[in-house]
């Protein structure tokens, strides 16, 4: 499997080639971290001291007009401007509305790792000019933005500056004239001028703005907000500012995978999964199959897990298959659970995805919680099921868009929270159960879903979910074997960031060490004009890794893949 990686320089006199760390894309935008001194050196620019801003003055820039704006993510209608009337330097960004009769919004951010506890201060300069489209007016309004972001990128908080628009510029400084815009956690709205706060914030006004518990990145973002009325006034911005002031943050952390099973040999791992086996009663759902822990039932073939269902008698059963689980191997309190599958069409047909909380043995069901990731009646192969049991039902499904099914490989993602739990089938979220107290009988919240649980695969026949059809009916209506294949299971946790730290230790050796806790091996490469290929696996790398700095390896390229 391939990886995206973030770009490490390391300064000339440490190394003369570049380190490369790699990073799995998740649900997250791929992230690429710079050494602090080649941001300066990339940039063209010297920063104000203590803006964490790369570009802050788009001085990095091509000259003239340009819609390449370095550094930032764009959208709408934004363009590099060089010449009169910048604030500093030679360059500033114009922006304007898209013209298209709607509410709509042009601009740029930035996004910046962080973390609980961190304090910022943020502001910026703003210029209208009469010359161009009138300068704002009607119903065009422009501000600037700060949020602080988990790491699903979710907002946690919002701070904005005061609101200028047509009406209200004149007591900004108005046009004709740079105003300055600092970010307060009080925030205006109206086009009159009035200040209303943000519901939840205290209004102030102070310029200290703290990052929230759950914090993985804060987002600085310019916005020209155009009405209806598709006035043609346009903004200039000008000397970004965002300032970290202290504060006592946790270390930055991002999602990175933990643990995983990707099936690339050629057999089940025994360290990883054992089999239950039988039909134990029906487990409780008046199932029809065998369960057994024989390679016709669950085997590794081409990367691939195949468990799979047969017409086969057994045990006075008519049906075999298999149900794998890392009770008693691995077990997880909260984090991102993450499967790759493709689903068997056939009446009576009940794959399963799912968790069981590690206190079964002693609670039983359901007081041990369950957390059913994906599930599927094979009669109906456009939809998916996300569930909580804990007594009480918490369940939702997903219906795939027309001419896809369940037949098909799909991402069935499970973020898990202390006080939330979100479903995912490709990226999107279809169900989000955050409350104060999810339903359950077992015990006050957040009881059962506050413990380790343990993880299962298994692909059932017949049973209550699927609608207790008779042997005759799934005989008629399915074709044996029936097989769920699963390509990975992958687990994820906030960890410290996959990146490699180089360390010179003497004048000749340098160190390469990196977070141990993640699923990630050593890749290095010396092609320097393909940067996306050649990468070779270092069988048995171990943080810390020792490079002899020699003219043999001057033009070494190393990263991390994951997983």
């Amino acid at each position: 499997m391939t990886s995206d990686f973030g770009v490490l320089i390391i300064p000339p006199h440490l190394l003369h080639a570049r380190n490369l760390d790699g990073y799995k894309r998740t649900l997250l935008p791929t992230l690429v971290v710079f050494a602090a001194l080649a941001v300066l050196l990339l940039l063209g620019e010297s920063a104000r001291a203590g803006n964490i801003l790369a570009n802050p003055g788009f001085e990095a820039d091509p000259a003239g007009e340009s819609q390449t704006i370095v550094n930032w993510n764009t959208s709408g209608n934004t363009f590099g401007e060089t010449g009169a009337p910048a604030r500093d330097g030679t360059n500033y960004l114009k922006v304007y509305g898209q013209f298209d009769a709607t509410n709509n919004y042009s601009g740029l951010f930035q996004d910046t790792s962080s973390a609980a506890g961190a304090v910022y201060s943020a502001d910026g300069w703003a210029y209208s000019a009469s010359s161009d489209g009138g300068g704002i007016h009607g119903e065009d309004m422009i501000w600037l933005e700060l949020t602080f972001r988990d790491a699903s990128n979710n907002v946690l908080a919002l701070y904005r500056s005061d609101i200028v628009t047509g009406t209200n510029i004149g007591s900004y400084g108005g046009l004709n004239a740079w105003l300055h815009l600092p970010i307060t956690n009080m925030c205006s709205f109206t086009n009159s001028g009035a200040l209303v706060p943000l519901p939840g914030t205290v209004t102030n006004a102070s310029t200290n703005l703290v990052a929230p518990v759950g914090t993985a990145t804060v987002r600085y973002q310019i916005v020209f907000a155009q009405g209806p009325d598709n006035a043609n006034g346009s903004a200039y911005f000008d000397d970004c500012d965002l300032s970290q002031n202290g504060g006592t943050p946790v270390p930055p952390t991002a999602w990175n995978i933990v643990w995983s099973d990707e099936f690339n040999g050629t057999s089940i791992n025994p360290r990883t999964w054992t089999f239950e086996t039988g039909n134990n009663g029906g487990w409780g759902n008046n199932e029809l199959e065998y369960y057994t822990s024989s390679t016709q039932n669950a085997y590794v073939s081409n990367g691939l897990l195949h468990i799979v269902a047969r017409q086969q008698a057994m045990g006075g059963f008519n049906y075999t298959s298999a149900r794998m689980k890392t009770e008693g191997l691995y077990s997880k309190k909260y984090g991102r659970f993450e499967f790759r599958a493709k689903l068997p069409a056939g009446v009576g047909f009940w794959p399963a995805l799912w968790m069981l909380g590690t206190n079964f043995p002693s609670a039983g069901w359901p007081g041990c919680g369950e957390i059913d990731v994906t599930e599927n009646k094979g009669s109906v192969l456009n939809q998916v099921q996300g569930s909580l049991h804990s007594g009480s039902d918490e369940t939702l499904i997903y219906t795939f868009a027309s001419g896809d099914s369940v037949t098909n490989f799909h991402n069935y993602l499970l973020e898990w929270t202390p006080d939330a739990v979100k479903w995912y089938v490709d990226n999107n979220l279809y169900y989000y159960e955050c409350q104060t107290s999810w339903k359950s009988s077992v015990g006050p919240y957040p009881t059962p879903f506050n413990q380790p649980f343990f993880i299962i695969l298994n692909l059932a026949v017949g049973g209550n979910y699927v609608g207790n059809p008779s042997t005759n009916t799934i005989n008629a209506n399915s074709t044996f074997p029936g097989d769920m294949q699963v390509d990975y299971v992958r687990v994820f946790d906030q960890t410290a960031p996959m990146q490699i730290t180089p360390v010179l230790v003497s004048s000749n050796t340098l160190q390469l060490t990196w977070p141990t806790n993640i699923v990630c091996h050593l890749q290095a490469q010396t092609n320097s004009s393909g940067l996306t290929a050649n990468w070779i696996d270092l069988p048995g790398s171990a943080s810390p890794f020792v490079v002899p700095l020699t003219r043999a390896n001057a033009a070494v390229f190393y990263r991390l893949a994951s997983p």
